[in-house]
């Protein structure tokens, strides 16, 4: 007797047809809920992302092949003129190698013109030098050497030079000329790091360095590079100093060698 009174207790609340109406419910949003999280992360790729490969060098048909292998695509945006590359090749790109991004981003590409071509010096001066190197990239320009002075504030552009002379805003010069800084150095803001360049690409590698606020020193090519496009094809195997957790000076001198067979040197 008291047995089927249990069951007719049980079916009493689940035959209460708010009971059932209140259980559909939470059902049904708990399945919304889980179907909406299943799409978003189908559609926004959730937790996926690609590492850029290093387009330098490459012409933009096998770009874009390499691009298509890790689902990217490249968009050609810019050209700029650098007399020992080969003309059409691919001498910049955004996102910069190994920067991770979602499936399906675009890569636009700034590619060596067949002739050369003129802009405008912009003027650098109160900007930082990362602001600096910036600008000058989206010109076609390049930086140069980064001339340390004292100074209140680090980094802050101070003079803007080309060829050993300060070159005012406005002036006209060749899309890929070398653009040195000289800039502050606050004695008690003078430190950096030297970073890991050893398996980057020479333009790669040159990016980075300056981007620690540290300069080129030496470029050492082995046999294997024999000309211009070689060398934007061929990657560090060897650095001085080494990558480091100690600081160093600003402005210090960083030297690297490079080959295009890098496991001869590993």
């Amino acid at each position: 007797m008291e047995e089927s009174e249990v069951k007719k207790n049980k079916t009493g609340i689940l035959g209460n047809w708010i009971v059932r109406n209140l259980l559909g419910a939470v059902i049904f949003f708990a399945l919304l809920v889980i179907g909406a999280t299943i799409a978003l992360s189908v559609v926004t790729h959730h937790g996926q992302s690609i590492e850029v490969p290093d387009l330098t060098s490459m012409s933009v048909q096998e770009a874009s092949r390499e691009a298509s292998k890790n689902h990217l695509r490249v968009e050609v945006t810019d050209s700029i003129y650098v007399r020992r590359m080969e003309k059409g090749a691919v001498y910049s790109q955004n996102p910069k190698a190994g920067s991770l991004v979602k499936k399906g981003r675009r890569i636009m590409l700034t590619i060596n013109a067949k002739h050369a071509k003129k802009v405008s010096m912009p003027n650098l001066v109160g900007y930082s030098m990362r602001q600096a190197k910036a600008e000058l990239n989206s010109r076609g320009l390049a930086l140069g050497k980064l001339i340390y002075v004292n100074d209140i504030a680090t980094n802050n552009v101070l003079r803007q030079i080309y060829r050993n002379r300060e070159i005012r805003p406005g002036v006209q010069i060749e899309t890929g000329s070398a653009i040195d800084l000289q800039v502050g150095l606050n004695p008690s803001d003078n430190m950096t790091y030297v970073p890991n360049v050893k398996g980057m690409k020479y333009m790669r590698a040159v990016d980075a360095i300056h981007d620690n606020s540290l300069n080129i020193g030496r470029v050492v090519f082995d046999k294997t590079v024999k000309n211009y496009t070689d060398s934007l094809n061929a990657t560090v195997y060897k650095q001085t100093p080494a990558a480091s957790k100690s600081p160093i000076l600003m402005g210090s001198d960083v030297t690297i060698q490079l080959s295009l067979d890098i496991k001869e040197n590993y």
